[in-house]
């Protein structure tokens, strides 16, 4: 038997787990399995489900909810709307940060105010970012509200090269912000999209061929690449308002594996997305005796074997791939093992940011917890 590569747990900080509201689509459970499959030993969950978790009542019962069916570690967002700038600081400690979307979105949880928006600049007092989506002028305006704010701002999903090139210039003048790209806009373009039809939509839109070549090119200024893990059913995406979104959660290792295979990216670069960044930026505390075992000369074709994820499908079906996760340990438990997820449901624990209070301002409590390559 070849030797296996021993990674550190990884995180996915970008996740939509459906529950409440549409675990037709996905639950605690087969997502949590879905991540344990696809090499994440912790996840973390978007607040647009229904109701939205925009508040501690929320936040408290989708914590309830998950204590009895995840297995593996899972935190969870707040989201900011109209209304709630005042009193996040209630729920932020059991939290692992503050989601605000800026722009075009899908459900309740939209902030089209810039008074509104400022407001929960404002007030965040993390320890973590707020993160953001935004895109195109709206990435420039969450910038400009972090740097008068002093706040720290992750931009999730970017993708398009006027959006790599405004953040790169932004933190070489010192700006506190990170962002992070999906393996969808590495990998795939507008014309990947003409050919997947609805199984391609998703938001941001896929991007041009330049678009996606910029994002390899400043690799170095990318600090996380997460899936974005947004699945819906399969009929879902066939009706005549198909929702955005794809998931995730099982390709983004074996795709990021194949990019070292071809010599676009050391291995290290893949640990730094999904492991040592994403920890620092959350402010997350890796649990201990974790791992990650990968076959690294696995070549196999995704789409061709059953997937965890509820919903079944992948827009990646057909991409041969090099690198395969073989087993999972999570606190010194195997959790998964050649194809078995092992790990019952309630076996996984809710994680929150765990940086102490300093006496420093947030932006540089921030600054000083990242990697010095990425600021």
């Amino acid at each position: 038997m070849r030797e296996l590569l021993r990674l550190p747990g990884l995180i996915d900080a970008h996740v939509h787990l459906r529950t409440p509201g549409d675990s037709h689509k996905e639950d605690f459970a087969t997502g949590s399995a879905a991540a344990l499959a696809g090499g994440f030993t912790t996840i973390l969950d978007m607040p647009n489900t229904r109701p939205p978790t925009v508040g501690r009542t929320e936040l408290g019962a989708k914590i309830a909810g998950a204590r009895g069916q995840i297995r593996c570690d899972v935190g969870f967002f707040l989201g900011a709307n109209n209304e709630n700038a005042g009193e996040l600081s209630l729920a932020a400690p059991n939290s692992v940060g503050l989601k605000m979307y800026l722009g075009q979105t899908y459900g309740p949880l939209l902030v089209s105010d810039l008074g509104i928006a400022f407001a929960h600049f404002v007030n965040w007092a993390g320890p973590g970012p707020i993160a953001v989506h935004a895109e195109g002028l709206l990435l420039a305006g969450a910038i400009a509200l972090a740097r008068a704010t002093d706040c720290p701002l992750h931009l999730c999903h970017v993708s398009r090269r006027a959006e790599i090139a405004l953040i790169r210039a932004a933190k070489e003048r010192g700006a506190a912000i990170t962002c992070e790209v999906t393996p969808h806009h590495l990998f795939l373009t507008e014309r990947d999209a003409k050919a997947l039809g609805s199984l391609g939509y998703m938001k941001p839109t896929l991007g041009t061929e330049a678009d996606l070549q910029a994002l390899w090119e400043n690799c170095d200024v990318i600090d996380i690449v997460a899936s974005d893990h947004a699945p819906h059913t399969k009929e879902e995406k066939a009706g005549e308002n198909p929702p955005p979104g794809v998931p995730g959660l099982e390709t983004t290792l074996p795709l990021l594996l194949t990019a070292v295979h071809e010599g676009r990216i050391p291995i290290r670069q893949v640990v730094k997305w999904l492991s040592q960044n994403p920890a620092s930026i959350y402010c997350l505390k890796q649990a201990t005796d974790t791992a990650v075992e990968v076959d690294t000369e696995a070549e196999w074709t995704l789409g061709d074997e059953p997937l965890h994820t509820r919903c079944g499908w992948t827009p990646f079906a057909g991409f041969k791939v090099r690198g395969k996760v073989r087993r999972v340990s999570l606190r010194g438990v195997t959790v998964f093992n050649n194809g078995e997820v092992i790990a019952t449901p309630g076996s996984g624990r809710i994680v929150k940011q765990e940086c102490p209070p300093e006496e420093k301002s947030i932006s540089q409590r921030f600054a000083d917890r990242l990697d010095p390559e990425i600021q």
